[in-house]
């Protein structure tokens, strides 16, 4: 174990130190295929050879696979309730389908859904459902779990208006002062709201011993791609250690962390990885094993019903989509004007956060388009002046300069449309030209003035994402068009074989200067600039999306 520094009492004599087995999951998004009966198989031997073990859930347990898509929350509760689960943070995937899933998940629950800066009194499906905190007594002592839930809740799914969102600092530190009222000093943060925020959670509140994270889908450790040491370490305002632990998403890994606390409830030292789940050498639970191919049986009756063909992988990863330009992005937002074009539709918005999986080149079935889509949107159309159209663009860009941004799902991939935008300038400025496709394949800028026929998915059009823009100045909007997963399912069958291209339709420029078209650049300033890199260090050239 790893002893932490610190201004902490010392260890009390004799056996009053505890140590505590923090078992821990985020971001599973439905994916149980070869991951739920090994990660049941973890839990049961870690149980049986560690004493004190807590196994927590950081939230967004749904959306993301045909698990979801045919079960909605009944997979996600059966599971967790076999493998004992004893708290779960509410995720903001969690309202994905409303209130009324999110409640009857929690009602067939063994386990507390927690959220302590939500209030659902006034919500009548949630209502009673959702606790700030819980205390949970593992071997003789009392440990207490409060969940969070992201701020952007109601921008990012769809809580309704009854569930109202408190700031999470505020909710947190009462929550606290409440447990420690009630005599305990072993507290546990269950948050879903981003690696960046807990490590600001953890030094802005005293009286946290261990922040288990979620939302992000941070992977930590000694992993591929891992964002800082498992645990990260934050030093609370108090001066005491607080932990900090997020298990990257899909089932991929589970966290495993050990704490030992004093007699005082303050951490004095640690241990812990991430456990691959997904791991061949692991053997399957025979009766989770069992369970989940019952369940997958309509799932590869849809996996197996082959729709066309595509001679290029389609990316639709959330590094690439949610910062540039991507083919996956192209088709759908392709086959968005394809199936309307009845209606006259020039413009398809589609945002990056909507799109959760590639397909790679070969055949394509119904069920991979459908876990490409998974959110059961259907297509809206409306009218929208030129000026709210920038003003949607906007949005779009406005998380983007910064990977490690929340909200980076707003990214909007484009049809009928090209636009350049500006990562160096202030939100709200940073879009530098757009071009509307005229019906013979040429650009002309856009009319702030004009109003243009477009068609985005009802998510985006309901206001999620923040874009309000589309709520508020959206002209006679139907909401009610036909599944936006059939539409680009027709769409690769009537063009099948397929090979969407990254065209230019989004560029990332600097040194730019405003306006309604074209992609004006200060070549003064560019070219000293460039002679000054050049000069420097060389000429690198590095895309965003290979960051």
């Amino acid at each position: 174990m790893v002893l932490l520094a610190g201004p902490q009492p010392a260890l009390a004599q004799g056996g009053d130190e505890f140590t505590l087995t923090i078992l821990h999951t985020n971001d599973v998004h439905a994916n149980y295929e070869k991951t739920l009966a090994r990660q049941t198989t973890l839990i049961k031997q870690i149980r049986e050879e560690t004493p004190n073990v807590l196994l927590l859930d950081a939230g967004d347990r749904f959306q993301g696979t045909l698990f979801y898509r045919l079960y909605k929350g009944e997979m996600a509760q059966w599971a967790m309730n076999y493998q004992g689960y004893q708290a779960m943070a509410v995720g903001n995937h969690e309202f994905d389908d409303g209130p009324p899933t999110l409640a009857k998940f929690i009602k067939g629950a063994n386990f507390p859904v927690l959220s302590a800066n939500l209030d659902v009194s006034q919500d009548p499906d949630l209502a009673g459902l959702v606790k700030p905190y819980t205390v949970v007594e593992v071997g003789g002592e009392k440990i207490g779990i409060i969940g969070l839930t992201t701020e952007d809740v109601d921008i990012l799914s769809s809580p309704g208006p009854n569930v109202k969102i408190l700031p999470a600092v505020d909710s947190l530190k009462k929550a606290v002062q409440e447990l420690t009222d009630q005599g305990v000093n072993k507290i546990i943060a269950l948050t879903h709201v981003g690696y960046e925020m807990d490590k600001k959670l953890a030094a802005q509140v005293d009286g946290v011993d261990v922040i288990v994270g979620g939302h992000s889908h941070t992977c930590l450790g000694d992993v591929k791609h891992a964002a800082g040491p498992y645990p990260t370490v934050v030093n609370a305002p108090s001066g005491q250690p607080v932990l900090v632990v997020q298990a990257c998403s899909k089932l991929k890994y589970m966290g495993r962390l050990n704490v030992t606390f004093d007699d005082k409830g303050v951490p004095k030292a640690f241990s812990g990885e991430l456990i691959k789940v997904k791991d061949e050498n692991v053997p399957e639970d025979p009766e989770v094993a069992a369970e989940v191919a019952k369940r997958m049986e309509p799932i590869n009756e849809l996996k197996s019903k082959i729709i066309g063909e595509t001679k290029v992988d389609l990316v639709g990863d959330r590094e690439v989509c949610r910062f540039a330009e991507c083919n996956m992005g192209n088709l759908v937002t392709d086959a968005i004007i394809w199936k309307m074009k009845d209606q006259n539709i020039q413009i398809a918005l589609q945002n990056a956060g909507g799109i959760r999986a590639s397909i790679p080149k070969g055949p394509i079935s119904l069920g991979q388009v459908m876990e490409v889509l998974p959110f059961g949107n259907t297509i809206s159309t409306f009218g929208l002046k030129g000026e709210d159209l920038w003003a949607a663009l906007e949005n779009g860009v406005s998380r983007a300069e910064n990977p490690e941004n929340e909200g980076t799902g707003r990214f909007l991939q484009v049809s009928g449309l090209r636009y350049t935008w500006d990562p160096t300038r202030p939100v709200g400025s940073r879009i530098v030209s757009v071009e509307v496709k005229n019906p013979d394949g040429t650009y002309s800028p856009l009319d702030l003035n004009a109003v243009y026929r477009v068609a985005a998915n009802d998510f985006m059009r309901k206001g999620g994402d923040d874009y309000k823009v589309l709520a508020e100045k959206a002209i006679d909007p139907y909401d009610y068009g036909p599944p936006l997963d059939e539409a680009v399912a027709d769409y690769i069958h009537a063009h099948s074989p397929i090979a969407p291209k990254v065209e230019g339709r989004i560029q990332k420029v600097t040194s730019t200067m405003p306006t309604t078209g074209g992609v004006p650049v200060d070549w003064p300033v560019a070219l000293m600039g460039l002679g000054l890199a050049l000069s420097a260090s060389g000429l690198y050239w590095r895309r965003r999306d290979e960051q």
